[in-house]
């Protein structure tokens, strides 16, 4: 059995990755030491950040943080803020005529549109319907858009986009929940 060696660590990026998810902390305690004794470690990552929720819950639908869209025959940009981003809607397309029916989520850099989702429905002349869940989180940098694009009076798209974390990736709960 060896002895235990306690030594100091010095990386700035380690103690301010510390002073960010340890608000409480910050000033206190003087350098980050590590051991090489075999110790169990808790995640007390969601708490220290303040929200206390495991990611699948800090994603939650909201009344108060949910934006409704719904585009039919048309392009609507639906967030041009930076940061993480979940929609979560339905695309349907109708067809009774030939020719495609699309629906779209695109993001856009500020000048080329690059699609991230799409549902076609291609109809020879007889009636046809299609319907898909969209259950999508997407990352926007600064100047990024997100669009919804249909094509046709035939294809709709109806849904809800919310911020899930900021573009440092910092947790953003649904609205209305109070960490305890």
């Amino acid at each position: 059995m060896s002895t235990p060696e306690i030594i100091t660590v010095n990386s700035e990026s380690l103690e301010a990755q510390i002073r960010e998810l340890l608000p409480s902390q910050r000033g206190f305690g003087s350098e980050l030491q590590a051991s090489n004794v075999i110790m169990p470690i808790i995640d007390l990552t969601a708490t220290a950040e303040g929200s206390g929720l495991t990611t699948d819950l800090a994603r939650a639908l909201s009344f108060g943080s949910q934006t409704e869209d719904k585009v039919e025959n048309a392009t609507s940009t639906v967030v041009t803020a930076a940061g993480f981003f979940r929609f979560y809607g339905s695309a349907t397309a109708f067809s009774a005529t030939t020719g495609e029916a699309q629906c779209e989520l695109i993001l856009n850099d500020g000048t080329t549109d690059k699609t991230v989702w799409a549902m076609s429905l291609q109809s020879s002349g007889s009636y046809a319907v299609q319907t898909k869940i969209i259950d999508v989180i997407v990352f926007l940098a600064a100047g990024h858009s997100l669009k919804i694009k249909s094509n046709t009076a035939r294809s709709f798209v109806r849904g809800s986009v919310r911020q899930v974390a900021t573009v440092t990736g910092q947790t953003v709960v649904p609205n209305g929940f109070v960490a305890e």
